[in-house]
């Protein structure tokens, strides 16, 4: 029952770019300024200071608490928020900060409670001990509104970019 969950939320969250990539509608509704709902870009920066500030409470209350939410990251699925925040918890111990390029930020609404956010971001990760080396990434983020209104992450999918 788990393996199915876990392939119909991947499925899902493939429909979902597919139809944020393809979809008329949803292409219909994107704009350089980002057409989603504002408190994605809100809740993007709260997180991106959380993250930076090495908060893992404050990140754990910006992901959306379900064995479905889903992380990928060096090319592993992470589900789950618990698992995630293990993870966030250990790549703390060293260097660890996000710096997005804001003036490229942007969203699009896939309906009602459903956003899709997109951001290049400059990396800087090292190990406990040794120096961050910086790797740039797309941010890919799929949120969710939940029955409180809040929005919440429901998926992180950071794309490598080549060195240049």
């Amino acid at each position: 029952m788990t393996i199915l969950r876990r392939h119909g939320a991947a499925l899902g969250l493939a429909a979902l770019v597919t139809a944020a990539v393809s979809g008329r509608d949803a292409l219909a509704q994107t704009t350089s300024t980002g057409a989603g709902p504002p408190e994605a870009r809100t809740l993007f920066e709260r997180f991106v200071a959380a993250q930076n500030a090495h908060d893992a409470a404050a990140v754990e209350a910006l992901l959306w608490d379900s064995p479905d939410f889903l992380w990928i990251t060096r090319g592993q699925a992470i589900w789950g928020r618990t698992a995630a925040m293990e993870r966030f918890r250990a790549l703390y111990t060293g260097t660890w900060r996000l710096e997005p390029d804001m003036a490229q930020f942007r969203t699009m609404a896939l309906g009602p409670g459903a956003a899709q956010l997109f951001v290049p971001v400059l990396f800087t990760i090292g190990a406990a001990g040794q120096p961050g080396q910086p790797a740039r990434f797309l941010m890919n983020q799929t949120l969710r509104r939940e029955g409180d209104g809040a929005w919440r992450m429901a998926s992180i999918l950071p794309i490598p970019l080549p060195r240049s």
